[in-house]
C-alpha cells in the first residue's frame, strides 16, 4: 500500500472512529437500532474512511498543484479585467460541478432546479472574481466582509422568513469537497508571487468571499418566489437481512455516485487541459502525478458520497425522529453537541484546509489547534440547531448577532486568522453536514410537527457561522500570548536586534494592517 495513502487513511480512521463509537453507544443505551440498520451504518463508515483517505491524497496530488499553478499565472497578468473574467468563469464552472449544489436544488421548493443552480453559480463566479481582485490589490478582507455581510443582513429583512434558513444554508453547501481544495490552492498561488509580509494572510479568504455569493443569490430569488413548505422526503434505511443484501444496496448505488463525480470532475479536467495547452507549465512527470491524483480524487469521492448517503443519511433521519419522540427530548441538545464535536473532523475538506494552514504558517498554527477550535465551534452550532428546533427560535435571532460578533472581532484579530476563520465556515459545512446533520434536524422537526423551512433548515448555516467566532478567538489568544512574550523579553533585557526578529516573525505570521 502507498505509504502516503496509508497515512491519509489512518487520519481518516481517527476522524471517523469517534462518531461511529457515539452511534454505537446511542444504539445500545438510548435508541435501540435494528442489526441491519447498524450494519448499513458501519459499512458506510468503512467506505467513508477509505474514501477520505483517497480524496485527501488526490487533492494533494492534483487539485492543489492545479489551483496553485493557475493562481500564479493569473497573478502575472497585468489586465485586471482578464483576471476578473478568468476568476468568474472558474467560479461558475466549479460551482456547477459541485455535487452538494444538486442536493440544495432538490431541497428548495418553488424554484426550478436549473434557475437555482445557474443563479448560485453566477453568484460564486462574481465573488470569486472579487476575491482574486482583493488579493491582487491587497484590499482589507475584514472591511470587505463587513460591507458584504451588512448588505446580506439588509436584504434578509425583505425576504420571506421561509427563505432565510435555506439561503444561509446555501453558502455552506455550495463550497463543498470539489470546490474548496481548488479555491484554497488558487489563493495560495495568487499570494505566492508576492514577497510582502501580508502575502500569507492574503492567501486565505477566497472560500469566505465565494460563500457570500450563494447566500445573496438565494436571498434575491426569495424576492421573486414565495415558498410555503419544503418538498423534502427523507430516505428510509434499506431493509437488509443478510450480508449479501448489504453489499447489493451499496453496489447498486455506486454507479449513480460514480456518474455524479465524473460529471463534477470533467469541467475541472477541461480547465486544466486548456491551462496546460496555453502555459505549458507542467512537465511530463507533473502531468502523470496530477492524472493519478485525479483518479484518487474520483475514487475517494465516489466511496465517500456513497458511504454518507446510503449508510449515514437514513440513520441520521431515523435517529432524529426517535430522539425527538422521547419524553426527555431535551437530550437532543447535548447529543447534538457531542456529534457535532466529532463529525466535523470527518469532513473531507477540513483536513485539506488544516494542513494548508499549517504549511502556510510554517507550523505556527497546527492541525491539532485548528481541529480543536473547529470541533468546539461546530459542537455549539449543533446544540443551537437542536435548541432552535425544540423551541421554535427564528434563525435570524442567532444568525444576525452571530455575524455581527464575528465581523466586529475581525477588526481586532490578526489578519491571517480572519481569512482562516471565514474560510473555515464554508469548509466545515460540507457533505457530512448536509447528509447526516441536516437529515437529523429534519427527522427531529418532523417528529415534533414543526415547519421544515423555518425550523429544520438552518443547521448548515449555523455550522458555517460558529467556526468564524471560534477561530478568531484562537487568533486573539495568539495575539495575547505574543504580546505577553514580547513584553517578557523586554523586561529580560533582550537586545534591539532580537526585538526586530520577534516583530518580523509576528508580521510574517499575522500580517499588518
Amino acid at each position: 500500500m502507498n505509504p502516503k495513502l496509508r497515512e491519509k487513511t489512518l487520519e481518516s480512521l481517527s476522524a471517523v472512529l469517534p462518531i461511529t463509537g457515539i452511534m454505537l453507544f446511542i444504539s445500545i443505551f438510548l435508541i435501540p437500532m435494528e442489526l441491519g440498520t447498524m450494519v448499513m451504518f458501519l459499512v458506510g463508515a468503512v467506505m467513508l474512511i477509505v474514501g477520505m483517505g483517497f480524496f485527501q491524497l488526490g487533492a494533494e496530488m492534483a487539485m492543489t498543484p492545479i489551483g496553485e499553478g493557475i493562481g500564479v499565472e493569473i497573478s502575472k497578468t497585468k489586465m485586471t479585467w482578464l483576471v476578473a473574467f478568468i476568476g468568474f468563469i472558474m467560479g461558475v464552472i466549479i460551482t456547477i460541478s459541485e455535487p452538494d449544489l444538486q442536493v440544495l436544488a432538490e431541497q428548495v421548493p418553488s424554484i426550478p432546479n436549473l434557475v437555482l443552480i445557474l443563479t448560485v453559480a453566477v453568484g460564486v463566479g462574481i465573488f470569486l472574481a472579487l476575491a482574486i481582485i482583493r488579493i491582487k490589490f491587497q484590499i482589507s478582507l475584514s472591511r470587505l466582509l463587513i460591507v458584504l455581510y451588512v448588505m446580506l443582513i439588509a436584504v434578509s429583512f425583505f425576504v420571506p422568513k421561509e427563505f432565510l434558513a435555506v439561503a444561509f444554508d446555501s453558502g455552506g453547501v455550495t463550497t463543498g469537497p470539489m470546490t474548496v481544495p481548488f479555491i484554497m490552492a488558487l489563493g495560495v498561488g495568487l499570494a505566492s508571487v508576492r514577497s510582502d509580509k501580508n502575502s500569507a494572510s492574503d492567501s486565505f479568504g477566497l472560500v469566505a468571499l465565494s460563500s457570500v455569493g450563494p447566500i445573496l443569490a438565494v436571498l434575491i430569488l426569495g424576492l421573486f418566489y414565495k415558498p410555503t413548505q419544503a418538498d423534502y422526503s427523507l430516505a428510509d434505511v434499506a431493509q437488509v437481512s443478510t450480508t449479501r443484501d448489504v453489499a447489493e444496496v451499496f453496489v447498486s448505488e455506486l454507479p449513480d455516485f460514480g456518474l455524479e463525480v465524473l460529471v463534477s470532475l470533467l469541467p475541472i479536467v477541461a480547465v486544466f487541459i486548456l491551462f496546460q495547452l496555453v502555459t505549458r507549465r507542467y512537465h511530463k512527470r507533473d502531468l502523470k502525478r496530477i492524472a493519478v491524483g485525479m483518479i484518487y480524487t474520483c475514487v475517494g469521492l465516489i466511496l465517500f458520497l456513497c458511504g454518507v448517503n446510503v449508510g449515514f443519511a437514513p440513520v441520521g433521519a431515523s435517529l432524529g425522529k426517535e430522539l425527538a419522540s422521547l419524553s426527555y427530548n431535551w437530550v437532543l441538545v447535548p447529543i447534538g453537541m457531542v456529534i457535532g464535536y466529532y463529525i466535523v473532523k470527518a469532513e473531507p475538506a477540513i483536513q485539506v484546509l488544516n494542513h494548508q494552514v499549517e504549511n502556510v504558517t510554517d507550523g505556527a498554527i497546527s492541525v491539532k489547534s485548528m481541529n480543536r477550535s473547529m470541533s468546539i465551534g461546530v459542537a455549539i452550532s449543533i446544540g443551537l440547531a437542536m435548541l432552535r428546533i425544540l423551541l421554535g427560535i427564528p434563525i435570524q435571532w442567532i444568525i444576525i448577532p452571530g455575524y455581527v460578533i464575528a465581523l466586529v472581532m475581525s477588526l481586532f484579530v490578526p489578519k491571517i486568522f480572519v481569512g482562516i476563520a471565514f474560510d473555515s465556515g464554508g469548509v466545515a459545512s460540507g457533505p457530512m453536514t448536509s447528509t447526516f446533520l441536516l437529515p437529523l434536524s429534519i427527522g427531529t422537526c418532523q417528529a415534533l410537527g414543526g415547519n421544515l423551512m423555518t425550523d429544520a433548515f438552518g443547521v448548515v448555516a449555523l455550522v458555517a457561522l460558529t467556526p468564524l467566532i471560534a477561530i478568531q478567538i484562537m487568533g486573539l489568544v495568539y495575539r495575547f500570548k505574543t504580546a505577553k512574550l514580547e513584553k517578557g523579553m523586554l523586561y529580560a533585557g533582550i537586545t534591539d536586534d532580537s526585538d526586530e526578529i520577534i516583530d518580523l516573525e509576528e508580521d510574517t505570521l499575522y500580517g499588518a494592517e
